[in-house]
């Protein structure tokens, strides 16, 4: 990819060769060699692999040893639903764009269907802002319009709508306002697969041993510890991800935002000349006790937490037309434009005694 060029220049191109700028020249991503989809190639493996085994246990356990063939039904069906339903949810975080951030800040229509914005409309949108303390301002490194709560992912080379994180396991891709929903409900289905294998492996795995002389394959067994084993291990792994997304969702958080104290010095009001600071100011520009100050602030400062249930809903769109199905195949769609978010009522007052103890502690 080439470098990005800034949105001015006034270097003057006499190859009459069209150098206008245009969208994708925003929105382009790093193209990634075969080595970035090691870790989707590996993904898909690890889904699949449980398979032959599962199959194994349940006919040879649930049909031909207990003779149970309404189990084996429902435990095929549970299985299987829950792999497909993991699979969708894959096919959307791998295939859709995270959030673009180029687009006509003035379209109200859904994300998926606006045109793009010239760059005279950018420069009325960044002018034309309420919030003195707003975010929004252009991206130093990709030139576009950087929206409230987007981030630069360096890996990428672009910036990304309410950026969570960026997943190698995703075939090197970001998990955005567009793919966050689909994220964590693949994080769920996985996480109930594992769980689920676990609970039927170990309750098979306790009937064998107990009773040796009825198992008809000696191999059975063994597939019913392994699957055990690695249903426990995915269970703790993938459902502690889970749990902590769980957290971040109640609190209205992201990734980034939950590891980045200092992301809060974007939106503390202007500070004194006196104390010779950016605006807004920097980390490096603030000394030891100021960046105590900043930490410590973290922990209770939650910009966008409005209260738990409305956090939820902005997440996974609940209050969106037949929003269930949606929530049910994919993890639905996150209300909102992914460009403005509604902030905690006592945030601007929090955020005014963090910029009053900086000023004190200068």
């Amino acid at each position: 990819m080439s470098r990005p060029q800034p949105l001015l220049s006034f270097e003057v191109d006499t190859s009459g060769q069209d150098t206008s700028l245009k969208h994708d020249d925003f929105d382009s991503e790093v193209r990634r060699s075969w080595h970035h989809y090691l870790p989707l190639c590996l993904l898909l493996f690890l889904m699949v692999a449980p398979y032959p085994s599962l199959l194994i246990v349940l006919v040879n356990h649930y049909l031909r040893t207990l003779d149970k063939p309404i189990a084996f039904v429902i435990h095929f069906l549970v299985i299987f639903t829950l792999k497909f339903l993991a699979f969708i949810s894959l096919i959307v975080c791998v295939a859709r764009d995270p959030g673009p951030v180029y687009f006509n800040a003035s379209d109200q229509g859904p994300i998926d269907q606006r045109e793009d914005m010239g760059f005279a409309e950018a420069l009325m949108t960044m002018g034309n802002t309420d919030d003195d303390c707003s975010p929004d301002k252009f991206c130093r490194k990709c030139w576009v319009p950087k929206p409230e709560r987007a981030h630069h992912c360096s890996i990428c080379g672009r910036c990304v709508l309410k950026m969570d994180h960026h997943c190698p396991w995703l075939g090197a891709k970001c998990i955005g306002y567009r793919t966050y929903p689909a994220f964590v409900h693949f994080l769920t289905c996985i996480t109930a697969f594992s769980a689920y294998v676990t609970t039927i492996s170990i309750s098979a795995v306790r009937w064998s041993f107990n009773n040796p002389l009825l198992v008809p394959d000696q191999a059975t067994p063994v597939h019913e510890l392994l699957l055990a084993a690695a249903g426990v291990i995915f269970t703790l792994v993938v459902g502690s991800f889970l749990v902590y997304h769980i957290y971040l969702i109640t609190t209205n958080q992201t990734t980034v935002e939950a590891l980045s104290p200092f992301l809060l010095l974007r939106y503390i009001p202007p500070l004194p000349a006196s104390m010779k600071l950016s605006d807004p100011p920097m980390e490096e520009e603030l000394s030891y006790s100021q960046r105590r100050v900043v930490r410590d602030a973290h922990r209770f400062v939650r910009m966008y937490d409005i209260g738990w249930r409305r956090n939820w809903a902005q997440v996974f769109g609940w209050s969106k037309p037949r929003g269930w199905i949606y929530l049910l195949l994919i993890g639905g769609t996150g209300n909102g434009d992914g460009r403005s978010f509604p902030r905690n009522p006592r945030s601007q007052e929090m955020l005014s005694q963090l910029a009053a103890r900086l000023e004190k502690d200068a």
